[in-house]
């Protein structure tokens, strides 16, 4: 048994949620459990306030909130907004600058980067200070763990039936009409 909860929470309207439980499981399973011990229970909810907040940590640092989106969306804003980020592209997901994200790569995105950051969060920085925002990793930190791990997790030979979760195939940024003809 997975030692951690998932939640679910009904979105509301059209939006939708692109990763699930299992989507998650298949992350957490393959990083050191020393990362992501602190972790009680992750949420799966409508709190995005648009398409601005993606994902969070709880106060308490022992659950993680994803957050539903609608159902046609471009996360290129979400990449370019993070102050400090390391090159990242639309491209590392599988998506195509200035064209609507296909789903795959949105569902990359949520649990390679999203997931991860959140995850970075979680991790202990300083034990023996008092404020929790210094104790536990900040913006930088988050962002260097994602980066870090989601290399090391695509640079690793994963055998799983979902695309979601290898690294994107050239394949991938063919125009849709190529997609159709079989090219």
């Amino acid at each position: 048994m997975f030692p951690v909860r998932f939640v679910y929470h009904s979105p509301r309207c059209h939006r939708r949620h692109f990763v699930d439980g299992d989507d998650v499981s298949v992350v957490l399973s393959r990083l050191p459990r020393e990362l992501w011990a602190r972790l009680r229970a992750v949420h799966f909810n409508d709190q995005s306030r648009g398409r601005r907040t993606l994902g969070y940590v709880t106060r308490g640092r022992r659950e993680i909130a994803l957050c539903a989106l609608p159902p046609r969306v471009s996360l290129a804003t979400a990449i370019g907004r993070r102050a400090r980020r390391p090159v990242v592209a639309p491209a590392h997901f599988g998506a195509a600058r200035g064209r609507q994200w296909p789903v795959v790569a949105v569902r990359r995105f949520m649990v390679y980067d999203v997931l991860l950051h959140e995850v970075g969060h979680l991790q202990l920085v300083d034990p023996s200070a008092s404020d929790s925002r210094r104790r536990f990793g900040d913006e930088r930190v988050a962002e260097e763990f994602a980066a870090a791990w989601r290399h090391r997790l695509w640079s690793t030979p994963f055998d799983h039936p979902d695309p979601a979760h290898h690294p994107p195939a050239k394949r991938e940024f063919a125009a849709p009409q190529e997609l159709a003809a079989g090219l």
